[in-house]
């Protein structure tokens, strides 16, 4: 009876943090479905339509371009990175820390990290000159080394600028799974390592029995988290291509923001903000059942 009451006592201190949440999360969330089954300019009152909104969003050609250009970008902010991650964590980690020290292994995964610490705002206008036809670091390398052909106006041709992005973001995205992964290594059990030597067992063989094996976790993690991030993107879009040119690099969350501050359809880019929540949402749900079965599979 007295631990009930201790842990009552405790939730006291979750009011803050749910009323928090309340005001910044759920109320925003309930409006934005609510108005996504109405026509409204952000002036006056709202006219309800119903599934108008959803049964337009549905035949939007730019609706269904926009999440195909997510695909790609899951590809270049989820996988790649993750792939590329692990195995610069496992190098840092079981070479360079060995060989060279523990210091310059931080150095090289702060220097990693550093494009997540710097504002999106920045990245994005050094890469708008590093990739700028006219005076853009990478065209005048490429001239200067005699692959004047290859030079392209990389964000302005709807054929080179999604690919463009991917580039940038893969570039932005790789010191956060590497972060995590060196965090789960030294989690785990030197004599292991020790146990795989001393059976002949070579670098990729231990990198695949034991080190993936035993950071999994934080590879469920780094999947979540990136590919929610993914999905979500806007900055990025925002500073970089505006979603263009031609619509070639329009992502949802773009999209929506285009239909309420520039076209004043905010009912409409409230159907889109919604269709992506649940998205998201089941996707988050997927990969937490997912590994909540890994777990118990290895335990």
């Amino acid at each position: 009876m007295a631990g009930s009451t201790k842990n009552r006592g405790y939730a006291v201190y979750l009011i803050p943090g749910i009323v928090a949440s309340t005001a910044v999360i759920i109320v925003p969330l309930v409006m934005t479905v609510y108005i996504s089954f109405t026509k409204w300019t952000g002036i006056g009152s709202p006219r309800w339509v119903g599934f108008d909104n959803y049964t337009r969003l549905f035949q939007d050609a730019n609706f269904w371009a926009s999440f195909g250009h997510i695909i790609l970008l899951i590809l270049a902010m989820a996988v790649v990175p993750t792939f590329l991650g692990l195995v610069l964590a496992a190098v840092l980690f079981d070479y360079i820390a060995k060989r060279f020290g523990d210091r310059w292994a931080s150095v090289l995964r702060s220097g990693y990290y550093l494009p997540q610490v710097l504002p999106v705002a920045v990245t994005g206008i050094i890469w708008g000159w590093i990739l700028h036809p006219s005076y853009g670091a990478l065209n005048r390398i490429l001239e200067s080394v005699g692959l004047g052909s290859l030079a392209h106006n990389w964000l302005g041709d709807p054929q080179y600028a999604l690919y463009s992005v991917m580039g940038v973001m893969i570039w932005f995205q790789l010191g956060y799974p590497i972060v995590m992964f060196m965090s789960g290594l030294q989690r785990i059990d030197p004599e292991l390592y020790e146990a795989a030597d001393l059976d002949g067992a070579t670098w990729w063989q231990r990198f695949r029995k034991i080190t993936i094996a035993m950071i999994r976790p934080e590879l469920y993690v780094v999947l979540v988290t990136t590919t929610i991030a993914s999905l979500k993107i806007f900055g990025q879009i925002f500073v970089l291509t505006r979603g263009g040119p031609s619509n070639a690099t329009l992502v949802p969350s773009y999209f929506a923001y285009k239909n309420f501050f520039e076209k004043a359809q905010v009912g409409y880019g409230s159907a889109i903000s919604t269709v992506l929540t649940v998205l998201i949402v089941v996707l988050a749900i997927v990969f937490l059942r997912l590994q909540n079965r890994a777990e118990r599979t290895s335990s």
